[in-house]
């Protein structure tokens, strides 16, 4: 659970469990790189800063860390120079990826209704 939440553990502590998914999501970065987990299986840290280019290393890297802290990313270290680092969803974060197709779907649908309507107006 969030820090802020970890020792409450009842749902009553939320309105409702959308609130603690969106707490988990919350961000920017993080359903990017989730995103791109589910497109690209296993990701390197530096293809991640090819892949999200507009993120800085800070940022991928705290944004990893929280992920992997709520189960979503496993991050795997090969005993190498310089050490290689790799990450993959886990179950609980494959979970995700229907809620994420359904977001994605319901933004294409969004813009492309929106694009008519301003057409509509000129």
């Amino acid at each position: 659970m969030p820090d802020s939440r970890e020792h409450k553990i009842s749902c009553s502590n939320y309105q409702c469990e959308i609130e603690l998914t969106l707490e988990i999501l919350s961000g920017k970065w993080k359903a990017l790189i989730i995103w791109n987990l589910h497109l690209h299986g296993i990701i390197r840290y530096n293809e991640f800063r090819r892949l999200i280019p507009s993120i800085t290393q800070k940022m991928l890297t705290q944004q990893l860390k929280e992920l992997e802290k709520y189960g979503i990313v496993s991050r795997t270290v090969y005993p190498s120079v310089p050490p290689t680092v790799e990450y993959e969803l886990t179950e609980t974060g494959l979970e995700l990826i229907p809620i994420m197709e359904a977001m994605d779907k319901w933004g294409k649908k969004y813009v492309k209704e929106y694009k008519e309507s301003l057409a509509e107006k000129d």
